[in-house]
């Protein structure tokens, strides 16, 4: 153990050297890139014997076909019912995971900036999944765990973090668990439903995305517990909360929801290139998910489509031609007249993140896929207007530009009618009523969430109440906003 201490000291006083090294190196230059100084890594964590596999079966735990996750969709993101997760991590390994949560807090340093971050530290884990109908937990073997996240994680306060389970992170350490998959999925997200009093934001806004024919993760809820005292027994967990489980879209979304056109490109854009505003484009920034083609090409086309100067000149068909050859301008127009009624401020046009593009095969074009919502839903003073007149349109040109053109205005406006008749009018006659659906999760959750911890939790039973009102409420605002927009 003396040993081991010595051996870490030496580690961490050489790391601090090495900083100081390349803190003044970087010194040199305007343009370097940013130093992480985190002394945890993967020689820290603990990797204990794998026993067993006892509850391993084909149908649960390995690679499935496509059709074969399609049907485990259901039984995975069944919004029927609470489902209920136990995580059980090794206490050594439960403080590596702190360790470096704090080291990354310490490099963060009060800012707001996570693009330089690294991601937290990956230990392996049990996971065991509830079955109601069975009445018992099935075991998932050295399943990567770690904690995930921007605000959510970083500004928490408590100690509901969130979490990304990694199914086979381990399989070269556990060889016995190679392609191991929950269900058919590989990764997942434990989201903690952060600056979400009702924690149902998430799953409707996604359900009603997929509605609406847009692709979109699912999402459902889960009760999470952990247990990280060394113990494993099931009498020594903690209830970490309601969660919300979200599907990967560089997992499974692409693969079920374009089933044989899921092997272009996707990328998650961060940042300034994130707006495609002239003179942004970064291929760092571009966050390109698949290693099929990083040439880059096609995401600079686009680019170079939306900032042609040609888009200037008296011949709108030309310009529109072009960039409907590289970009699903329909697809687009549908997610912001969505975006737009039921509000959501933390996505394009106000921030440079949350969605991703996926360069369809089929098709040649790029199609927009909406991610992180559990902002949506919210009436937010940094929301944009249905009108679109407070969007800067070379600071976020493909709001700005495409609407310039009358007949994409005009297709905005379309859509925006359909969906906010289609989902926010409280009519009992309409095929889909949003208000239904808030009060159906209301009471499928409530005793969740009522039975989180002070230091598990985001909201109260009052303030759960209130805030399920406050959706209602919203919903009808939004309607009558459309209305008056549209005038219909």
């Amino acid at each position: 153990m003396m040993l081991i201490k010595h051996t870490l000291s030496y580690l961490k006083i050489m790391t601090i050297v090495l900083s100081l090294f390349l803190l003044i190196a970087c010194t040199e230059s305007d343009d370097s890139d940013s130093v992480t100084t985190s002394s945890t890594d993967e020689s820290d964590i603990v990797y204990s014997e794998l026993d067993n596999t006892d509850d391993w079966s084909e149908a649960t735990h390995e690679k499935l076909t496509t059709d074969e996750i399609i049907e485990n969709i259901d039984v995975v993101f069944n919004t029927s019912e609470v489902q209920k997760l136990r995580i059980v991590i090794e206490s050594e390994n439960w403080t590596v995971m702190n360790d470096d949560l704090e080291e990354l807090t310490e490099e963060l340093n009060g800012s707001t900036d996570f693009s330089d971050l690294d991601n937290p530290i990956f230990v392996p884990s049990e996971v065991f999944y509830y079955s109601e109908e069975d009445d018992s937990w099935t075991e998932w073997y050295k399943v990567g765990v770690r904690f995930k996240g921007n605000s959510s994680l970083y500004n928490a306060g408590n100690s509901k973090l969130p979490f990304k389970l990694d199914f086979d992170e381990f399989e070269d350490e556990y060889p016995a668990i190679k392609n191991q998959r929950f269900y058919g999925f590989k990764q997942l997200n434990l989201k903690n439903n952060y600056d979400d009093q009702s924690e149902m934001h998430e799953v409707v806004a996604n359900d009603i995305f997929r509605d609406f024919g847009l692709a979109s993760a699912h999402s459902t809820f889960y009760a999470l517990y952990l247990n990280v005292d060394g113990s494993g027994d099931e009498e020594n967990d903690i209830y970490y909360g309601l969660y919300t489980l979200v599907e990967e879209v560089d997992d499974t979304v692409i693969e079920t929801q374009y089933y044989d056109n899921d092997d272009g490109n996707l990328y998650k854009p961060e940042d300034d290139a994130a707006t495609f505003a002239s003179g942004t484009y970064d291929e760092d920034e571009y966050g390109l998910k698949t290693d099929d083609d990083e040439t880059y090409e096609d995401i600079a086309a686009l680019y170079d489509v939306i900032n042609d100067s040609s888009r200037t000149s008296s011949d709108d068909e030309a310009w529109q031609a072009s960039l409907e050859a590289v970009f699903d301008v329909d697809t687009f127009l549908k997610w912001l007249a969505a975006n737009s009624v039921m509000q959501n401020w933390d996505t394009y046009g106000v921030m440079p993140h949350n969605f991703f593009l996926y360069h369809n095969p089929d098709t040649g074009t790029f199609e927009w896929i909406p991610w992180d919502n559990n902002e949506a839903l919210v009436d937010n003073n940094r929301a944009l207007s249905l009108t679109m007149t407070s969007v800067d349109e070379d600071e976020w040109p493909l709001i700005g530009y495409i609407l310039d053109q009358a007949t994409y205005e005009a297709q905005y406006q379309t859509y925006l009618e359909t969906f906010a008749k289609s989902y926010f009018n409280d009519d009992s006659s309409t095929e889909y009523n949003i208000n239904d659906e808030f009060t159906t999760f209301e009471s499928l959750i409530e005793d969740y969430v009522a039975s989180e911890g002070n230091d598990y939790t985001f909201t109260s039973e009052e303030e759960f109440e209130e805030a399920v009102e406050t959706l209602i409420e919203h919903t009808s605002e939004r309607y009558d906003s459309a209305q008056r927009y549209i005038g219909w």
